[in-house]
């Protein structure tokens, strides 16, 4: 599993630690990523995704789970990600049109 947010593809930063005598070391700046439980309401059913706290709260702002994916990038998502776009978009044109 990698260390990648599955909405927004956060990922694994690098850097240096550098001490008081300008000496650097390489670190890893890791995302703050956590396994949470969204609702989508298009489809009526919960979804498991591992997201940065940074996307949670992007996702609570927009209004849920699917006002975030209908305006997100398809490029930053994951393959779950797109899928469920693409669900939920064929799911709400199917609404609207009856």
């Amino acid at each position: 599993m990698s260390r990648t947010c599955e909405l927004t593809a956060k990922a694994v930063q690098t850097g240096n630690n550098v001490s008081h005598a300008n000496n650097k070391t390489k670190r890893r700046f890791l995302p703050n990523l956590v396994n949470v439980t969204l609702i989508s309401e298009a489809l009526n059913q919960n979804v498991r995704l591992r997201i940065s706290a940074n996307a949670l709260r992007s996702v609570e702002h927009r209004g849920g789970l699917d006002a975030f994916l209908a305006k997100a990038d398809v490029k930053e998502l994951s393959q779950r990600a797109r899928l469920l776009k693409k669900q939920i978009a064929k799911k709400l044109a199917e609404q609207s049109a009856a």
